[in-house]
């Protein structure tokens, strides 16, 4: 499929989050993700920022779309109005710095409540190319991620190293949910009008079928 056919068509429509404190480089890995360059001027995301991308997970075009939240306490209350419908979520910390990954579980928790609490999540340790730096061991952030049933990895937005592996392992799993909730569909068939949510009555809010 083309580039320009696949910007006009994709099977699923996911709403995806980017959580975590200020200055863990939220931005950044979005920044990175669509257009697959390091944002150099960025400054803290006031209120929210959005980006949409499609991409193609196990032959299913999926286009994201991608709420990045201000990590600042002042706009908690603004970007907690964005929650609703996601269906999955990069919750993001900073290797060098222990107060972001100290603060995981209060942004675990809003998006479990707020969102759904089968969101899917992925844990990102972001600025792993300050390595040298580093607070926050992968064996500890590992053991959160397990602890808390969430996906992990370690991400650089600066050398693009596992941010699009990010999304896409986000992606896949909440695909592999659906097709767990209803195995054998042909989804090309799947009765549902675009932005309608699917199956929610199955606690999997936020999927969609363009």
């Amino acid at each position: 499929m083309s580039q320009t056919a696949m910007s006009e068509t994709y099977d699923f429509l996911f709403k995806f989050l980017v959580i975590g404190n200020a200055g863990t480089g939220k931005s950044c890995l979005l920044h990175q993700f669509i257009e697959k360059k390091f944002k150099d001027d960025s400054n803290h995301t006031i209120g929210v920022e959005f980006g949409s991308k499609i991409i193609n997970v196990g032959g299913k075009y999926v286009k994201l779309q991608i709420w990045d939240t201000a990590g600042q306490e002042r706009f908690r209350s603004v970007t907690r109005s964005y929650y609703r419908g996601a269906a999955g979520a990069l919750l993001v910390y900073d290797i060098t710095s222990r107060e972001t990954y100290n603060a995981l579980t209060n942004w675990l928790t809003d998006a479990r409540m707020l969102a759904s609490q089968n969101i899917v999540v992925i844990l990102c340790g972001n600025k792993k190319d300050l390595d040298a730096d580093r607070e926050v061991t992968f064996l500890e952030a590992s053991r959160f991620a397990q602890e808390n049933e969430l996906m992990f990895l370690e991400t650089s937005a600066l050398t693009g190293e596992n941010v699009e592996e990010a999304f896409v392992q986000c992606a896949r799993k909440i695909l592999n949910k659906i097709e767990s909730v209803h195995p054998g569909v042909i989804w090309s068939e799947w009765p549902l009008s675009p932005c309608r949510p699917a199956v929610a009555t199955d606690g999997l809010e936020g999927l969609v079928r363009g």
